[in-house]
């Protein structure tokens, strides 16, 4: 999640895709809207489902325009040949 968030503070969006699930991954991503600046991430709860399905709670907080904004998320992974991929947003508790 970590490796992630760092990918969209730096536009690195190969790499998001790379680690979005071929299963759910989009053909693009949009670049980020001129002025976007992310100020964190905070991790609330990682927790392995099963030796290879996992979730991760955040909230990850910017800025643009003068506004602050909260992305709020429970998000789902999967390891396949050893790699943890990105699967999609996951319903809320």
């Amino acid at each position: 999640m970590r490796s992630r968030y760092s990918a969209f503070v730096l536009d690195l969006r190969d790499y998001l895709l790379a680690t979005w699930h071929p299963d759910h991954r989009p053909a693009s991503i949009d670049p980020p809207e001129p002025g976007l600046r992310w100020l964190g991430l905070e991790v609330k709860r990682a927790a392995l489902l099963g030796p290879d399905q996992g979730e991760v709670s955040f909230v990850a907080r910017s800025k643009l325009g003068g506004r602050a904004h909260r992305l709020v998320e429970r998000s789902g992974f999967v390891r396949e040949g050893g790699r943890w991929f990105y699967t999609c947003a996951l319903d809320a508790d």
